[in-house]
């Protein structure tokens, strides 16, 4: 796993309350794990953009937005209440994204390829 943002950065950019003390390790380290599977390229230094989305992303940790317990074997749900009936269906894998995860991605999207799969090739 790389290390991309450490506890200190994100009390910086957060605040020191963000997350009570005890819990701030652990979301770090999700969040460092988050970052390193979506497979970014090596930094040194680590850009403010990657340091600002890991603290997001750490955020969303601490609040179990992030590798959160998955609901399996149910692909299909309905509820029927006085004539009126709704139903939705899911994939197993489908999962709510939500407003930190999805900055987060927005940050990163220039490091991931959100330039529709072209890259930036410089010669010297």
């Amino acid at each position: 796993m790389t290390i991309y943002i450490t506890v200190a950065q994100v009390n910086e950019l957060l605040g020191a309350t963000w997350v009570p003390e005890d819990q701030k390790a652990r979301a770090v380290l999700m969040a460092n794990t988050w970052l390193t599977n979506l497979g970014l390229p090596e930094f040194d230094p680590v850009p403010g953009d990657v340091i600002q989305a890991g603290a997001e992303i750490a955020r969303e940790a601490a609040a179990g937005n992030i590798y959160g317990s998955v609901e399996t074997g149910v692909l299909s749900k309905s509820v029927d209440a006085d004539g009126v009936s709704s139903s939705k269906s899911y994939s197993a894998s489908s999962r709510k994204i939500s407003a930190g995860e999805s900055f987060a991605m927005a940050l990163l999207s220039h490091y991931l390829g959100g330039n529709n799969g072209q890259t930036k090739i410089v010669r010297g």
